[in-house]
């Protein structure tokens, strides 16, 4: 009973949730791996298949061109899922450029997937347009906060080092006084 109780308390308690995340976000990773391998392989024989088979050409005109096109960004996008998994994994922190760009590269393929018949669904088209926009302001809101940050990061790391560093005079920094001058008088 005391163990359990210990197990619970704050500190224990949230590092035993942390291993587990990391366990959960591991195991995904791994069967997203191999999904993604397969799936790629699958999708280079076919591709493969269609290039040589003569029969075939009909698939490059128009909505075969378009499938191949969805069936390439669906493993484009399952790649960057995967990079959002091993990013969360490196840094412990979910990194949302990575997510609006995933989910801007998913409204793009279905943007380009659209059933010939689209423009009779005006709703969705709007729908997909609002997305994109939406998504769209979304990443330069966080992309504008980050360079934001790191700029003063970046300055905030001159000035310590700045204040680590002794001072030098003028004329050891590599300065000589100009010819002609003849210094303070």
């Amino acid at each position: 009973m005391r163990r359990l109780q210990r197990i619970f308390q704050d500190k224990p308690f949230l590092h035993l949730i942390d291993r587990g995340e990391r366990l959960v976000a591991k195991l995904l990773a791994v069967m997203l791996f191999l999904v993604l391998v397969v799936a790629a392989l699958k999708f280079s024989v076919e591709l493969l298949f269609q290039l040589f088979d003569p029969a075939a050409s009909v698939r490059w005109e128009g909505e075969g061109l378009i499938a191949v096109l969805g069936d390439l960004l669906n493993l484009l996008i399952a790649i960057e899922v995967l990079q959002n998994i091993t990013s969360y994994l490196r840094r412990h922190v979910v990194q949302i450029e990575l997510v609006l760009l995933t989910a801007i590269t998913a409204v793009a393929r279905k943007v380009i997937v659209l059933p010939p018949n689209a423009e009779n669904k005006p709703m969705l088209v709007v729908g997909l347009g609002v997305a994109v926009l939406c998504l769209a302001a979304a990443f330069w809101m966080v992309r504008q906060v980050n360079e934001r940050e790191a700029y003063e990061r970046e300055v905030r790391e001159r000035e310590e080092l700045a204040r680590r560093e002794p001072a030098r005079s003028f004329q050891a920094a590599g300065h000589s006084p100009a010819v002609g001058a003849d210094g303070p008088h």
